[in-house]
């Protein structure tokens, strides 16, 4: 399993459910778990590995006392039940663009529901910082959205400059750079 990187067209397709019933979750799981934190991000939805199926990873949770990351979080079928009206502009990296991080407007305050790789229902209720942004960029990855999409037309056009800079240099997924 590797991290696609912008422009792959899978990163512009939207998002297939996934079945409750369906065994091979908790595998793909654990296998975007461990991308994700093997390459320092924060989450990772499925077309952001090739699976083009409503499944997000995140851990926004600060490391342990010895550094380890432990508080991942599997969301199945997520989707934005509530978002505040006060939006505020945020910088964002993103894995699948790496090497950059761009300022985008997102809701201050989301509420959302899925399932977790168990099946149990899952709510966040009014979520902010982290948390919120985090779900807000994963949720856009499930509907074929990247950062790009959430720029005004003349930033995306700097923006995409910047990001074939990055990919000149050889910038990897979890490289983060100013936009």
């Amino acid at each position: 399993m590797k991290i696609i990187l912008s422009p792959d067209p899978l990163l512009r397709e939207v998002c297939a459910p996934i079945d409750p019933d369906d065994a091979s979750v908790e595998h793909l799981a654990r296998q975007m778990v461990s991308l994700m934190y093997k390459n320092n991000g924060v989450g990772l939805a499925g077309p952001q590995v090739g699976v083009l199926k409503r499944i997000v990873v995140i851990d926004v949770a600060p490391d342990d006392e010895d550094g380890a990351r432990t508080h991942a979080q599997v969301l199945i079928n997520p989707h934005i039940t509530w978002h505040s009206d006060e939006t505020a502009v945020v910088s964002e990296a993103c894995l699948s663009i790496p090497g950059c991080s761009f300022d985008v407007r997102r809701y201050v305050s989301v509420s959302a529901e899925c399932t977790n790789e168990r099946g149990e229902k899952v709510v966040y209720e009014k979520a902010e910082g982290l948390l919120a942004h985090c779900l807000q960029h994963e949720f856009d990855h499930l509907e074929g959205k990247t950062i790009f999409e959430n720029l005004d037309p003349i930033s995306r056009i700097d923006a995409l400059r910047v990001y074939r800079e990055a990919l000149a240099r050889g910038a990897k997924p979890g490289d983060v750079g100013d936009g």
